[in-house]
């Protein structure tokens, strides 16, 4: 199924994307596409329901792909063919830090260049959605744990992130810097989420072209690994890192600044369009 969330920020009515790709509106159903709903049981009992007993809902802003997201977690350095392009050494376990919650947006909404920022940066990543509470599983079944997979754009602001000194944390929670959808992918229709190929556009010119095989640790370790730590809990999200192509990895560097237009996908995921503007 591909679930999303489809009117005014603040007030989107739960969505599924039916197979002739009309939006049905599930809110007779479920109040939101997060928590419960996107547990097991509330996933069987979505795919129950026949999608043209639902009414269509017209075009409209699409939202964030899931509701009530606890953490968002991301993996630095998680693609071998990034980590060269950057200069830094493969980490000897997953580099980790949050994205706060409040970054969170649409994936076609604008995002704001923050007050200050020289090095506004865009990645394309694939994004994981946990479906059940995860408390140290084994990476063997850590997919059980998984509700589905989005588009995560993990904007990045580098001289927040690198040049000032504490923690990536404040280079990556700008408020837009979170983009995610445009829907939210069960698992069952990506069977093999190590083999997805990945791309990103800035004003129509091709920066990143890779695939999620290049990760150097995959989701099922990362669920694993990230339970040894916190426990992950429904609509909890991880972005997983991201292919080359990135702005500071080109020489000389490029950044993004107000007007241009960054557009991305993933194989199966969907796509997303954003336009850079300034934060006033």
């Amino acid at each position: 199924m591909k679930l999303m969330r489809v009117g005014k920020a603040g007030n989107e009515k739960p969505a599924l994307l039916d197979a002739d790709g009309k939006i049905r509106d599930l809110s007779g159903h479920v109040a939101d596409i997060g928590g419960e709903a996107i547990t097991p049981a509330g996933l069987a009992r979505i795919a129950a329901i026949d999608p043209k007993s639902l009414p269509e809902l017209g075009a409209g802003r699409i939202g964030a792909c899931v509701a009530g997201t606890g953490k968002f977690i991301c993996i630095g350095l998680n693609y071998s063919d990034h980590a060269a392009e950057t200069g830094a050494t493969v980490p000897p376990e997953p580099i980790i830090f949050m994205k706060a919650t409040s970054a969170i947006v649409g994936p076609n909404d604008d995002v704001l260049i923050p007050r200050g920022s020289e090095k506004t940066d865009w990645e394309v990543e694939l994004g994981v959605v946990i479906g059940k509470t995860a408390k140290y599983v084994t990476e063997a079944e850590a997919l059980d744990y998984v509700a589905g997979y989005c588009v995560s754009n993990d904007v990045s602001e580098r001289a927040f992130q690198t040049e000032r000194s504490g923690q990536w944390t404040k280079g990556k929670s700008c408020d837009t810097f979170g983009p995610i959808g445009p829907w939210l992918v069960t698992k069952d229709e990506i069977q093999q989420p190590q083999n997805l190929g990945m791309w990103l556009t800035v004003n129509g010119q091709k920066m990143q072209n890779g695939s999620s095989k290049t990760m150097v640790y995959g989701v099922a370790f990362l669920v694993s690994y990230l339970s040894q730590f916190m426990s992950l809990h429904p609509g909890d999200v991880i972005s997983t890192g991201t292919p080359p192509g990135v702005g500071m990895g080109l020489k000389p560097p490029r950044y993004l600044k107000a007007g241009d237009v960054v557009e991305l996908g993933i194989e199966g995921l969907g796509t997303q369009k954003q336009t850079f503007i300034a934060d006033r």
